[in-house]
C-alpha cells in the first residue's frame, strides 16, 4: 500500500498549480496572458523574475519531497543492491509528481511543461539521479547563459539526461569490484525512465521549438507582458 499511497500523493501533489496561484494572488491569470501556459517561465515573464524564483523552487520541491521520503523509507537512498522491481516502483513514485504537474486535474488536466518539478523528482532519487540531474541542469544554465532561450535550454537539458545517467553507472560500476558483496542497482530502469521522460518533456516544449524556429520565441529578460500580447513561454 505505501507505493500506491505515495504515488497518490506525488500525483496530488504535484498537481497544485503554484504558478497560477500565484499569478491569481497578484491579480493576473497567467492562462490568459503571454503563451498562456501556467508555468513558472511565463509567470516570471509576466509579473517578474523573483515570482519566477519563488514558483521554480515550489515547483521543484513538490516533486522532490515524495520521491525522496518515499525513497528513504523504503530503504533505496543507500544505493544498495536492490531488484530492478524496486526501482520501477520507486521511479514510479518519482513520475507522478511531474504527471501531476503537467496534468493537473484542478485545471482541465491541463499544466506546466514539468522542467522545475522534473529536476525535483530527480534530486530525490538520490543517489542515482541525483548527480545526472545536476549535470542536466547544468546544460540548462549553460545554454540558458549563451542564448537565453529557456525552452531550448529546457530540451536540450532533458535530452542530455539519460547521457549523464549512463556516464553516473558507468563511474559507479567502475568504483564497486564484481566481487563486492553489495552491488549498485541495474541501471537499464533508470535509463528507460528518463529516456521517457525527457520525451515527454520534449514534446511538451513542441511550441517553443516551433517559435524557436520561426524566429518568435522570447528571450529570457525580453521584458513582461502585457494581458493582450500573446509571446512564448
Amino acid at each position: 500500500m505505501m507505493p500506491a499511497l505515495f504515488a497518490l500523493g506525488g500525483f496530488l501533489l504535484g498537481s497544485i498549480p503554484f504558478a497560477l496561484l500565484i499569478g491569481l494572488a497578484r491579480g493576473v491569470d497567467i492562462r490568459t496572458v503571454g503563451s498562456k501556459n501556467p508555468g513558472a517561465t511565463n509567470l516570471g515573464r509576466t509579473i517578474g523574475f523573483r515570482w519566477f524564483v519563488l514558483c521554480f523552487l515550489l515547483d521543484a520541491g513538490k516533486g522532490f519531497a515524495p520521491t525522496f521520503v518515499y525513497g528513504s523509507i523504503a530503504g533505496l537512498t543507500r544505493a544498495q543492491g536492490f531488484p530492478p522491481a524496486d526501482s520501477f516502483v520507486w521511479l514510479g513514485v518519482m513520475a507522478c509528481p511531474v504527471l501531476g504537474h503537467m496534468f493537473s486535474p484542478w485545471i482541465r488536466f491541463k499544466g506546466g511543461k514539468g522542467v522545475a518539478t522534473g529536476l525535483g523528482s530527480l534530486l530525490g532519487v538520490y543517489p542515482m539521479l541525483t548527480l545526472p540531474a545536476c549535470g542536466a541542469f547544468v546544460v540548462f544554465g549553460s545554454i540558458l547563459a549563451i542564448w537565453r532561450y529557456v525552452g531550448l535550454s529546457s530540451v536540450l537539458a532533458a535530452a542530455s539526461l539519460p547521457l549523464w545517467v549512463w556516464y553516473f553507472f558507468e563511474l559507479l560500476d567502475r568504483g564497486v569490484p564484481d566481487d563486492a558483496p553489495v552491488q549498485p542497482p541495474a541501471r537499464w530502469p533508470f535509463l528507460l525512465v528518463t529516456v521517457l521522460l525527457a520525451g515527454l518533456v520534449i514534446y511538451k516544449h513542441r511550441g517553443n521549438l516551433t517559435r524557436l524556429a520561426a524566429g518568435t520565441e522570447p528571450k529570457l529578460g525580453s521584458g513582461s507582458r502585457r494581458p493582450s500580447e500573446n509571446g512564448g513561454g
